[in-house]
């Protein structure tokens, strides 16, 4: 998650800076905000990710049950990411789109 060219205690050292940058207490509460919300944000998008490797896995697996389900937590946890804008809308149906027609060709 770093950048390759920085180390964690450099890292460390520009957030303190950043921190100390802030004039006012709105601006330090909102960079404890930012914060929280990159990381619970992040969270959200590995889990998109890990279920969508589970969902091919399920796939290449050929079994049509543990693909189905699979599909589904996927499928929803893409609709909630929309809701909260992590996910941009053409994106989740595009992948819809693509794991209908995985699924399709699974039972075919």
């Amino acid at each position: 998650s770093f950048p390759e060219s920085f180390s964690i205690d450099e890292f460390d050292k520009i957030r303190k800076i950043a921190f100390l940058m802030a004039n006012t207490k709105s601006a330090i509460k909102n960079i404890r905000k930012n914060r929280a919300r990159y990381q619970q944000n992040r969270a959200v998008i590995s889990r998109l990710k890990t279920l969508e490797k589970k969902f091919h896995s399920a796939i290449d697996s050929k079994d049509l049950e543990s693909s189905t389900l699979a599909s589904k937590s996927f499928i929803s946890a893409l609709e909630k990411a929309t809701k909260s804008s992590l996910v941009h809308p053409n994106k989740v149906s595009r992948k819809k789109s693509r794991s209908a027609n995985l699924l399709a060709s699974l039972k075919s």
